[in-house]
């Protein structure tokens, strides 16, 4: 149950904006005490009060605070199927399976990429928030491939830097339906929220910049097998960007994929597997590439194109 604060209006916050008074009579943020004014959690003499109304010393507050975060923790536990790539004293490069996240998060509690990484006995950079220390870079639950983790301070400090500037070389394989045309290409189209959907992405004309890059390397009679280097990294980007060109990837039913073919292909998910990063090692500079084969059930798909 929320708990909730009641008392008169103080005369120091007399004429106040209601989020800027509440927020400073509360210790909260103005965002949050804006949030619960939405969402009805904020009542002045028994009437909801919206966050721009003007506080009254001596007027009757309400206020149900939000929700106490739930401190996540992680939990060192074995994760089938992933493979150590690479590993030095700053580094560790693995092989995520399918099913996998990077970190723990509120509605998550399956496998991390974190805590096999700590079952395995890897000590793991200290930066970042606890629960997803040493990450600098992540891949979706329903996405396979490699994936770097720093295990050292300056690891951490050197890659973020360096993902953030798109200096790292993001390499992935994604077998689409169809033939894109031209074969090799850019899909530069900003990328935002779908409307009414909060999980679910599209391009939007006021989305964030987004630009993939891309070459056929092998055309079936049904689908395309594609190299994409990613300019930018956006929440399921290349996925958003080939739906948005009508060539989606093979089983990604979210977006637009044909179920027969998917159920053809046996793909039980979206065929994108992330092939390759390359980046200047953070100790040296030396350049790096690690490189992760398919797993086997994006090889089946092939082989079955392959075949017919």
């Amino acid at each position: 149950m929320r708990e909730s604060r009641s008392m008169p209006v103080p005369d120091g916050l007399d004429g106040m904006r209601v989020d800027a008074g509440v927020a400073r009579l509360l210790g909260l943020s103005r965002t949050a005490v804006a949030m619960l004014t939405e969402e009805g959690s904020v009542v002045v003499d028994g009437i909801a009060a919206g966050k721009s109304e003007k506080l009254v010393a001596g007027a009757w507050l309400e206020v149900e605070l939000p929700e106490p975060k739930r401190e996540l923790t992680i939990e060192a536990k074995p994760v089938e199927g992933m493979n150590i790539l690479y590993a030095d004293d700053d580094i560790v490069a693995v092989d995520k399976p399918v099913g996998v996240a990077a970190h723990t998060g509120v509605g998550w509690s399956g496998p991390t990429v974190v805590g096999g990484l700590a079952a395995a006995g890897y000590r793991i950079s200290t930066s970042g928030a606890h629960e997803r220390q040493g990450i600098v870079h992540r891949l979706d639950v329903g996405t396979s491939g490699v994936m770097v983790v720093a295990t050292s301070e300056r690891a951490y400090t050197v890659l973020k830097r360096a993902f953030k500037e798109r200096t790292v070389d993001k390499r992935y394989h994604a077998l689409v339906q169809g033939h894109p045309d031209p074969s090799s290409g850019t899909i530069d189209a900003p990328i935002g929220r779908a409307r009414g959907n909060d999980w679910k992405f599209a391009v939007t004309a006021d989305g964030r910049p987004s630009v993939t890059h891309y070459d056929t390397v092998e055309a079936f009679q049904s689908a395309s097998l594609l190299d994409i280097h990613l300019e930018t990294g956006r929440t399921h980007q290349i996925r958003v960007h080939f739906s948005a060109i009508h060539h989606p990837c093979c089983g990604d039913l979210t977006y637009g994929a044909d179920p027969k073919l998917a159920k053809r292909l046996g793909l039980e998910r979206q065929w994108l597997h992330a092939r390759a990063l390359g980046f200047a090692h953070p100790s040296d500079g030396r350049w790096v590439e690690i490189t992760s084969e398919y797993p086997a059930d994006l090889q089946n798909a092939l082989d079955v194109l392959r075949d017919a």
